[in-house]
């Protein structure tokens, strides 16, 4: 556990969270808030993005979590997101918390370097009318060294699974393979990004895209990549 002293300033943690309920953003980041906190961050929580706007909070936050999936993003607020990352501010999420947000703003999705297309679901025999018609067992594997992934090895979800469109910028720690199949207009498998980080300007950017629901983040390996990709981000 860190320890916070007189000689060694806290650094501070910015929990921005809201969206689409679906992905339960109270319940999830709340998950994460003693970790940051026995890491020596002090955390403040909005659920509002005009926290983004605030020159002076940007400036002196060092990492920014964010859980917040779909809906809009004011010029203002993006600018200030955008230079406090580009300035040193780690920037870190999950799921469509990070990797399906502000689908309208270009430039979001540049300093991310992924977008959310879409989780394949069940076949239509197999569908029932309910969320679990998304759910896929699938596999996710590590594919690096990296230390936000650093002795974990492939494991197995059943939840969605995130077909992403990406860019070479990133640095790929772990993929998930959506198989060919005939009830789908795509002929060949298809591997996507899962977990990946990214240098923007003096700051870190981290995505993992496993995160549906407040289950699938208490796996023992999501939270693992999580929380060390939390870490990893900050200033």
């Amino acid at each position: 556990m860190a320890v916070t002293t007189h000689d060694t300033p806290a650094r501070r943690a910015l929990v921005v969270r809201g969206g689409w309920e679906g992905h339960s953003p109270v319940e999830a980041t709340e998950m994460f808030l003693p970790f940051l906190r026995e890491h020596g961050f002090e955390v403040a929580v909005h659920d509002s993005l005009e926290v983004y706007a605030d020159a002076e909070t940007m400036a002196a936050t060092d990492l920014i979590v964010q859980c917040w999936t779909m809906g809009t993003i004011e010029k203002e607020q993006f600018s200030g997101l955008a230079g406090a990352v580009a300035s040193g501010t780690g920037f870190a999420g999950w799921h469509g918390g990070i990797a399906d947000s502000f689908r309208a703003t270009n430039d979001y999705l540049h300093l991310v370097g992924g977008q959310f297309a879409t989780h394949p679901s069940r076949p239509a025999e197999q569908r029932v009318g309910q969320a679990r018609d998304n759910y896929l067992q699938h596999r996710v594997h590590i594919t690096s060294d990296h230390e936000i992934v650093a002795g974990i090895g492939d494991f197995d979800l059943d939840t969605e699974q995130y077909w992403v469109l990406t860019d070479d910028l990133i640095d790929v720690h772990a993929t998930t393979t959506h198989p060919a199949r005939e009830d789908q207009p795509w002929h060949r498998e298809v591997t996507c990004p899962a977990v990946w980080t990214r240098h923007w300007g003096y700051g870190r950017v981290f995505v993992a895209t496993p995160g549906h629901s407040v289950d699938v983040l208490e796996h023992p390996s999501v939270r693992t990549i999580v929380e060390r990709g939390l870490l990893w981000a900050a200033r």
